[in-house]
């Protein structure tokens, strides 16, 4: 897989675990998340993301 395709990836992924962590705390908490939780979530997300299309990548050179 090509560096921008793992970047595109990654990016849609943290955005989708942002948005996902976001309804969840408005939800069970019944106000907006703050930005920084949010960009916690994301960047918690991008590094298994990145770690498992590393380990994907070496399966199948």
């Amino acid at each position: 897989m090509k560096l921008w395709q793992k970047i595109l990836v990654t990016v849609f992924a943290m955005l989708i675990a942002s948005y996902a962590g976001a309804q969840l705390w408005l939800r069970v908490f019944d106000f907006v998340m703050p930005s920084y939780l949010a960009g916690m979530v994301g960047g918690l997300t991008a590094i298994p993301v990145w770690e498992s299309m590393r380990w994907i990548n070496a399966k199948h050179p």
